[in-house]
C-alpha cells in the first residue's frame, strides 16, 4: 500500500516545503512534454519562452507547441528529438516549490539518470501506455528504488493514443505490479494521463472520467517533503576550516571555525558531539551563518561550526552526534553503478569520495550484478557500463559512513579514475 494511496485534506494555504522529483523511463515516453505540460498549466513559463518554442513548433510544421522544447535545451537534443542531459527546472505553485530532474530514456545515458536519482525525493516512471512496461522502465525503477527514492508515481501517459481505454491501464498496471513485488519497490501510485492534451497532469480533463483518484500535481502536492518523515542524525562533513588569520581584529587571531552544510538532522549550540576519524568528543560552542549567530542549524544549511575544546579537525572530518556516530570502515561494501565506457579494472585503484573525504581504494569482490531483465542475481568478472552490482572495495584510510538506506548523504560515493580524473562510478553503501 502507497504511503500517499489516500490524500490528506491539503491546506492551500501552508508551504508544504521544496520537492525534488526527477521524470524517467524509456525513450519517447514523453518525459519532457510532460515536465512542459506541468510548467504550462501552472503558469510558470515566462511569455519570451512560450513565444521562442511556438516558432520552434511552427518552423517544424507541428500544429500545436511541442511542450517538449523546454526540457531539450542542448542543440543536439532538439535536433535528435531526444534528451541527453538531465535537464533541470524549477516552479512554484503557490503551495510549495518544486526542481524537477528530466533523465535522459536511452540506456546509454543511464549514469545520468544515476545523477538525477541522487537528490530527488520522487520519481515519476514514465510508460507509454500502446508499449507497456519495457526493460528501460524496470531499469530506472530498480535504480532510483536503490538510491533510496522512496515514492515512485507510474504516469500511463499518451492514453489518447489508446482511446482512453480503462482495459490498457489496468494491464500496465499490472504487469508493473508483478515487476514491483519482485524488486521490492512498495510505495507507488498509478495515474492515467495524456501530456500532450493536458489530461490527469494538472486539470483533470473529461475523458479520464473511469479513473477516481488525484491528478499528477494533487500528488505532488501531498508528497512528503525531504528530511520529513523520520529523524535523522547530526551529520556535518568539514569542507573548511577557516582561520582568518590575516585579520586586524583581535577577536578573529584565535578565531577556528568549521565550514560545511548540515547533510542530515540538526544541532543546537551546546550539543554533544564527536569528531570522526579521531573519536574525540567536544561541544558546540556557537554556530554562525555569515555575520549572524544561531542557536540552532538544521539540515541543508550551510554554516561554520566553533567548538568548545581545541581539537585537531581538517576537511574532509565529520562532526557528528555523540550518541548516533556512524561505523568507521577500511572495507566497503556497496551497490555500485558503473558509468564508465571502459571497463572496471581489479588491478587498478581509484580514489573514492565520500562527502568531503577523498581516499585510496582497490576493488576487493564483485558479489554478483543485478540482471535487470529477470532482477537474478548473476556471477561477474568485470562491470561494463550502465552494470549495477553489489561489490567490496578495500581502503587506504578508514571512512565513516552510514547505510544509504539510513542516511542518503553519509551512505553515498563516487568512484573516480586517477589518471583521468572523470567520475565512473556511483556507490550506495550496503551497510555501515
Amino acid at each position: 500500500m502507497s504511503a500517499i494511496e489516500h490524500l490528506p485534506e491539503f491546506d492551500r494555504t501552508v508551504d508544504h516545503g521544496l520537492l525534488r522529483f526527477l521524470t524517467c523511463g524509456s525513450v519517447d515516453d514523453g518525459k519532457s512534454t510532460l515536465i512542459g505540460r506541468l510548467l504550462y498549466d501552472t503558469k510558470a513559463i515566462l511569455a519570451d519562452t512560450l513565444h521562442a518554442i511556438e516558432k520552434t513548433s511552427a518552423k517544424r510544421g507541428l500544429s500545436a507547441t511541442d511542450l517538449s522544447l523546454l526540457t531539450d535545451g542542448l542543440q543536439a537534443e532538439r535536433e535528435q528529438g531526444i534528451t541527453i542531459d538531465v535537464a533541470y527546472r524549477y516552479f512554484t505553485t503557490g503551495t510549495r516549490k518544486y526542481i524537477i530532474a528530466d533523465a535522459p530514456g536511452h540506456e546509454q545515458y543511464t549514469r545520468n539518470m544515476v545523477t538525477a536519482a541522487s537528490t530527488a525525493d520522487l520519481a515519476i516512471i514514465l510508460v507509454d501506455a500502446r508499449r507497456g512496461v519495457l526493460p528501460q522502465t524496470k531499469r530506472h525503477s530498480k535504480l532510483a528504488h536503490m538510491m533510496g527514492i522512496e515514492h515512485l508515481v507510474v504516469a500511463v501517459n499518451k492514453m489518447d493514443l489508446v482511446g482512453y481505454d480503462e482495459a490498457s491501464f489496468r494491464l500496465i498496471e499490472a504487469d508493473y505490479l508483478h515487476f514491483a513485488t519482485r524488486a521490492g519497490i512498495t510505495d507507488i501510485r498509478f495515474v492515467p494521463m495524456s501530456a500532450v492534451n493536458g489530461d490527469m497532469v494538472v486539470e483533470r480533463g473529461d475523458r479520464l472520467a473511469w479513473y477516481e483518484g488525484p491528478t499528477l500535481l494533487e500528488i505532488l502536492e501531498a508528497a512528503p517533503a525531504a528530511h520529513s518523515e523520520h529523524d535523522e542524525p547530526f551529520r556535518f562533513p568539514v569542507q573548511y576550516v577557516c582561520r582568518p588569520q590575516q585579520s586586524t581584529d583581535p577577536k578573529l587571531h584565535d578565531y577556528r571555525g568549521f565550514m560545511g552544510r548540515v547533510e542530515s538532522g540538526q544541532v543546537t549550540v551546546g550539543d554533544e558531539v564527536a569528531i570522526l576519524p579521531s573519536g574525540r568528543h567536544t561541544r558546540i560552542k556557537a554556530i554562525h551563518l555569515g555575520d549572524r549567530q544561531l542557536e540552532r542549524a538544521v539540515a541543508e544549511q550551510s554554516v561554520t561550526l566553533l567548538l568548545a575544546d581545541e581539537i585537531d579537525v581538517s576537511r574532509g572530518d565529520q562532526i557528528v552526534s555523540r550518541g548516533e556516530t556512524p561505523g568507521l570502515v577500511t572495507t566497503l561494501r556497496a551497490d555500485l553503478c558503473w558509468l564508465a565506457e571502459a571497463p572496471l579494472d581489479v588491478r587498478r585503484s581509484y580514489l573514492i569520495r565520500h562527502t568531503t573525504r577523498t581516499v585510496k581504494a582497490k576493488l576487493a569482490a564483485i558479489h554478483h550484478r543485478f540482471d535487470i531483465h529477470t532482477l537474478d542475481k548473476v556471477a561477474a568478472a568485470e562491470l561494463g557500463a550502465n552494470d549495477i552490482a553489489e561489490v567490496s572495495f578495500r581502503l587506504a584510510q578508514p571512512l565513516a559512513v552510514d547505510a544509504y538506506a539510513k542516511n542518503r548523504a553519509t551512505g553515498a560515493f563516487i568512484v573516480i579514475d586517477e589518471a583521468t580524473n572523470n567520475t565512473v562510478g556511483a556507490g550506495m553503501v550496503v551497510a555501515g
